[in-house]
């Protein structure tokens, strides 16, 4: 599923592309692109037809369309949609679910091949942390580490106050948004830290450099447009990213640990496979409270 830099890679084309454009016609094929939307997917179109993008936003891995009537399209992408502009006399790809006729004579494709994804209408509402308006499903998600609005301090707090497994609370997008299980794995590996280590054991010092690390290889994924595994990611016009070259754990099991020589290993997590090393990365023999933590040092 794209995480972060993947959807933020998307949201930069659709500034270049779709930004100030309007939506001359709009055609949303099957009710299950528009399930989250109760009307249906007529209706769902014939309400996105006139209307003009006046931003491309995202927080996390949520991203949407303002319009200039005051409401947000929401964009699941799911675990293999796309956004793609391309020319109208272009073939329509097989799995094309969504498609609009934007009035610089170009169309937008909403394309997904597994249909996990969706369109959504929903108006925009104050966010409690920036001020600035978000969409109503998005107002519970928090920041993300690239956004001005996100306050570290507060963060390694609430991490803190929980008990926890540390993976689970960098999944946990009310906690954190825009980290998945790639650059959980990433972040974890660069720390030192094991995914299973409780929240309430690592202290302050070694969570703020966690999510320092987060930042640093969400930040260098999407310089290199993302991370890609198969021919599903895209952009808006259709290149794969190819961050998963310099991946230091995400993958690499049964492979040579870049800091140590020892052999990654792939363990089951949350109906995930985390990737870890088992020497930089111990699993955590018992797991104590904060008291104990605070009487016998680091924690890690």
């Amino acid at each position: 599923m794209p995480e972060l830099p993947e959807v933020e890679v998307v949201r930069r084309g659709l500034a270049d592309h779709v930004v100030g454009r309007r939506f001359e016609t709009a055609e949303v094929f099957g009710a299950r692109v528009a399930r989250r939307h109760a009307a249906g997917p007529a209706a769902l179109a014939a309400e996105l037809t006139g209307v003009t993008v006046d931003a491309a936003r995202r927080r996390g891995k949520y991203l949407w369309l303002e319009l200039d009537d005051g409401r947000a399209l929401v964009v699941h992408l799911g675990m293999s949609g796309q956004l793609l502009v391309e020319e109208a006399t272009a073939a329509r790809e097989k799995h094309c679910h969504a498609l609009f006729d934007l009035s610089d004579g170009r169309q937008l494709r909403f394309v997904d091949q597994r249909t996990f994804g969706g369109l959504q209408l929903v108006d925009l509402v104050p966010d409690r942390h920036s001020g600035a308006r978000v969409p109503s499903v998005v107002e519970h998600i928090a920041p993300d580490p690239l956004e001005s609005a996100f306050d570290l301090t507060g963060t390694v707090r609430r991490l803190r106050g929980k008990h926890t497994q540390i993976k689970r609370a960098l999944l946990d997008q009310t906690l954190v948004s825009g980290i998945g299980n790639i650059y959980a794995d990433e972040s974890l590996w660069r720390t030192k830290l094991h995914g299973e280590r409780f929240t309430d054991r690592v202290p302050a010092k070694v969570a703020t450099e966690l999510l320092g690390h987060a930042t640093d290889v969400m930040t260098a994924a999407l310089a290199q447009g993302g991370t890609s595994f198969d021919s599903l990611y895209v952009n808006v016009n259709g290149a794969s990213g190819y961050f998963d070259r310099s991946l230091d754990a995400y993958g690499r099991e049964g492979k040579e640990c870049h800091r140590c020589g020892a052999l990654m290993v792939r363990e089951q997590f949350m109906n995930r496979s985390s990737f870890s090393c088992p020497v930089c990365q111990p699993r955590p023999r018992r797991q104590v409270g904060r008291q104990a933590v605070r009487a016998g040092g680091n924690g890690r």
